[in-house]
């Protein structure tokens, strides 16, 4: 494992899935973990399950689609840690339908939380970063982005613009020593894939060179891999974590 001792970290997104198990590997690696999320309660149930590991956490009420709230949010952080090195940016959301049919409400709704949040949040992560001339910012992006889906016209250019997002900042902050790189994971068991019936899972396996689905831990080894002293060289890349299912 790698070392991530005495860090501080923000996920967003934290509540469940990869967010929650990403706050859980910072926090077994060493780090100090702030989650966001706008689930009050899932928060609090996480952050008792971090401390009880002996391991330091916040809870942050965070909606990253309301500027303020996150303003407010990263006010809170330094606050309790006056620091910050590392932020995932894991917030997503999905309301999928075919394109021609998509609500307008639909479409902004994905864009305003699933890349819109993540500039929002990397605004109030640059200047804390900027001052120590260090820092990880890690988005999490998805498969679909690289391959396009049907029926997620909303998401995938969501997450599209995400990687096109990374390079970007990686470009304009490379000179103050902190990276910006992103995780692609492909069909990941989480709350988000259980929903799916286990006749289309099956299809999907077929579509995967490693032949099943990854698990969170997949996901969460190549976001500590990337928050780590290791990753110092590595800045502007996309991790693909999808069991070889789109190659490129």
């Amino acid at each position: 494992m790698f070392s991530l001792k005495d860090k501080v970290a923000l996920v967003t997104g934290a509540s469940q899935g990869i967010g929650r198990e990403t706050a859980l590997a910072l926090a077994a690696a060493g780090a100090r973990v702030a989650v966001a999320a706008r689930n009050e309660e899932k928060l609090a149930t996480l952050v008792q399950e971090i401390t009880a590991t002996g391991a330091e956490a916040l809870a942050i009420k965070m909606d990253v689609a309301n500027a303020d709230e996150v303003k407010a949010g990263f006010k809170q952080l330094l606050e309790k840690f006056a620091r910050l090195d590392i932020l995932v940016n894991n917030a997503a959301i999905t309301r999928d339908g075919l394109a021609m049919r998509m609500k307008q409400d639909d479409w902004d709704a994905v864009i305003r939380t699933n890349l819109t949040g993540a500039h929002l949040c990397i605004q109030q992560a640059l200047p804390p970063m900027m001052k120590a001339r260090a820092g990880r910012i890690i988005n999490i992006t998805s498969v679909v982005a690289q391959s396009g889906n049907a029926g997620q016209a909303n998401y995938v250019a969501a997450k599209a613009g995400l990687i096109g997002l990374t390079k970007a900042i990686a470009i304009e902050i490379a000179s103050r020593n902190i990276t910006v790189n992103a995780v692609a994971p492909g069909f990941i068991e989480t709350p988000m894939t259980d929903v799916l019936s286990d006749a289309v899972k099956e299809e999907l396996k077929k579509r995967i060179p490693l032949g099943r689905m990854g698990s969170p831990r997949d996901v969460t080894s190549a976001i500590i891999f990337l928050a780590s002293d290791e990753a110092a060289y590595i800045t502007g890349h996309i991790l693909n974590v999808n069991g070889g299912m789109h190659l490129s």
